[in-house]
């Protein structure tokens, strides 16, 4: 297997995981959202907010492939095998954390979602709590910069 075939494989895994984690996770969130609005659609608006907030995880995805093939293209044929193996071991990282917490945060945003829909104030809280999960995902997209072949 070559170095370029192992960065590709680990780029194409972490884009996968973080858009699919993306994508369910707005889904989870969005389902909330529409039963919430049922009681209360006055607070559509806070809704919207804490939909949005998976969606993240398939933007650091997207961002880090950048990163990662403008690396690789300068690189090019003289990328090692410990620099492809690095490449894949950060981005499949990436795209697994990305999954991972993406659909936990939509869980989290749901319940403030079903919350807020019960007239509870707990927006605010909400979106507090709803960044923690966002941290590792952040935490996992800066590594990737620490793998960039120069």
């Amino acid at each position: 297997m070559s170095p370029l075939f192992l960065a590709y494989l680990g780029i194409a895994i972490m884009l996968c995981g973080t858009g699919i984690g993306s994508a369910i996770g707005v889904v989870v969130a969005g389902n909330s959202a529409i039963g919430a609005l049922k009681k209360n659609p006055d607070a559509f608006g806070q809704y919207m907010v804490l939909c949005v907030f998976p969606s993240t995880q398939g933007l650091y995805g997207f961002g880090a492939f950048f990163l990662l093939d403008n690396a690789i293209r300068k690189v090019g044929e003289a990328l090692t095998m410990i620099q492809g193996s690095e490449i894949f071991a950060a981005a499949c990282a990436l795209g697994f954390v990305g999954l991972w917490s993406a659909m936990k945060q939509s869980q989290l945003v749901s319940n403030g979602i079903s919350a807020i829909g019960s007239g509870h104030d707990v927006f605010g809280k909400t979106l507090i709590l709803g960044v923690f999960p966002e941290l590792y995902a952040i935490l996992t997209f800066a590594a990737t910069f620490l793998v960039l072949p120069s």
